[in-house]
């Protein structure tokens, strides 16, 4: 079936002429994708309708800045950065690519990707740039009310770009998985000066598929290359949109993009601090997380960037891996295990007693092991009894409060042997009581046993 970029009545901003500018940029692209399906004159039909496309972009880039300038839209120098750099970097690099591949499928999906994820990202978050409203910045804020700035900000731009309602669920994410995610990563920096601060934008997959697949008409539950272009580009205006309320982001300027792994991000969180760690729930759609690390000097060495040049071999590379690590995990599919202890020193060692044979989740405390688990549910919890703030009885209450968790496998794992503290918790109905100073194989045996049985009990 044929890709159909649909326009919506909710993509109109209210101005009519440049609503009608819009619209006629949706139907070029439209034709495009039709063009890349013709087996005759594909090329031709190409060239000719990207020229067009271009001069109907560039003129309606002229048309927009005339009309902000009319209304006196305070952001109008920094849009029509935005204009100058997709006409004078992003179309040349993409038309190059075309012409240096004989129109291959790949380049004019590379392009088509592009266009639509920069059109779909500058039609639905440009309303109030464009009614000639100025944007609030959060000038003289503290830390804690521009927190509470930005968590307002990032909820009503997963609206304006995805129309869905979205609820933070935590403000302090820690990189836990929520099933396939895209985990994508842009870096900005001053001109000048060797200060850097890094974005992460964790989308779950199928929330991309659901929203940027269905506005393209991709009819599928896998990700594909144009998907992924589109997303990038949507990612950028995004992150754009969320700078331009601090003043302080004025002077910095994208200097690299990758597309990580979920191993990579990680090492992400765990060598480095996040300033800002969000994580939205839009219902069904799936989970958004929106993280900040904010260093002078960031490590080089995640990823290849995403240029131009790269641009297309970096996506499929990553499609590619992404689809053997997928097989492999389905292949080798292994129990999840949530180790959950406050002591680093524990949870590593019971890390690597046990990751040969099961997946392993880690947690610091309780709040983050109910985090964990309403996002990656595990097959068996192991729970720390004396923990700060919220202990291992007050947990897996927690747990057995929900009903979506009453009957989650969870095994204490603990040095407190007296009979008083185990008494409390068995009302809870844990799956077991185990005690630190055993023997690691001995701990590892009663895990597996555990295991094993309740596998059996699953074919039964």
């Amino acid at each position: 079936m044929s890709q159909q970029f649909e326009w919506r009545e909710e993509f109109n901003i209210g101005v009519a002429a440049v609503d009608k500018e819009h619209q006629q940029l949706f139907k070029i692209i439209n034709r495009l994708f039709a063009f890349k399906e013709e087996e005759k004159d594909s090329q031709w039909l190409c060239q000719e309708g990207i020229k067009f496309f271009k001069g109907h972009a560039l003129k309606h880039f002229k048309n927009e800045e005339e009309y902000m300038s009319s209304v006196h839209y305070i952001g109008l120098k920094k849009h029509a950065q935005i204009h100058k750099s997709f006409r004078e970097n992003t179309l040349p690099a993409l038309e190059e690519e075309l012409e240096r591949t004989g129109y291959s499928q790949e380049a004019v999906d590379h392009f088509l990707g592009v266009c639509t994820g920069w059109l779909i990202g500058h039609t639905l978050t440009e309303d109030l740039a464009l009614t000639g409203k100025s944007q609030r910045k959060w000038e003289k804020l503290l830390p804690e009310e521009e927190l509470a700035a930005m968590k307002r900000v990032i909820a009503q731009l997963v609206y304006d770009m995805f129309h869905l309602e979205s609820r933070l669920v935590s403000d302090a994410y820690n990189g836990e998985k929520f099933g396939n995610g895209v985990y994508y990563r842009l870096v900005y920096g001053m001109k000048n000066e060797k200060k850097r601060q890094q974005v992460f934008l964790v989308f779950e997959e199928k929330l991309l598929i659901n929203t940027i697949g269905k506005i393209l008409g991709i009819k599928t539950n896998k990700l594909d290359p144009m998907l992924i272009h589109a997303v990038r580009y949507t990612a950028r205006q995004f992150v754009g949109r969320v700078m331009e309320n601090f003043p302080s982001m004025e002077d910095y300027e994208l200097k690299e993009e990758n597309i990580l792994s979920y191993e990579q991000f990680q090492k992400v969180v765990q060598r480095e601090k996040l300033q800002v760690s969000l994580l939205f729930n839009t219902g069904d759609a799936g989970y958004f997380a929106y993280c900040v690390i904010a260093p002078h000097l960031l490590e080089s060495g995640m990823g290849t960037p995403i240029e131009s040049r790269n641009a297309m071999a970096e996506v499929e590379d990553y499609l590619k891996k992404r689809n053997v690590q997928e097989a492999k995990e389905e292949k080798d599919h292994k129990p999840k295990v949530l180790i959950v202890d406050d002591s680093k020193t524990i949870r590593y060692v019971m890390r690597d007693l046990l990751m040969k044979d099961y997946e392993i989740m880690l947690a610091e405390s309780g709040v983050a092991a109910i985090r964990a688990v309403t996002l990656n549910r595990p097959d068996l919890v192991l729970l720390d009894y004396e923990m700060p703030v919220c202990d291992g009885a007050q947990t897996l209450q927690m747990f057995r409060s929900e009903k979506s968790f009453e009957d989650l496998p969870v095994i204490f794992l603990t040095g407190k042997a007296d009979p008083e503290s185990v008494k409390k918790v068995m009302s809870l109905k844990p799956a077991g009581y185990l005690l630190k100073f055993l023997k690691p194989e001995e701990i590892k045996k009663e895990i597996d046993g555990f295991l094993r049985r309740k596998k059996a009990d699953k074919q039964v």
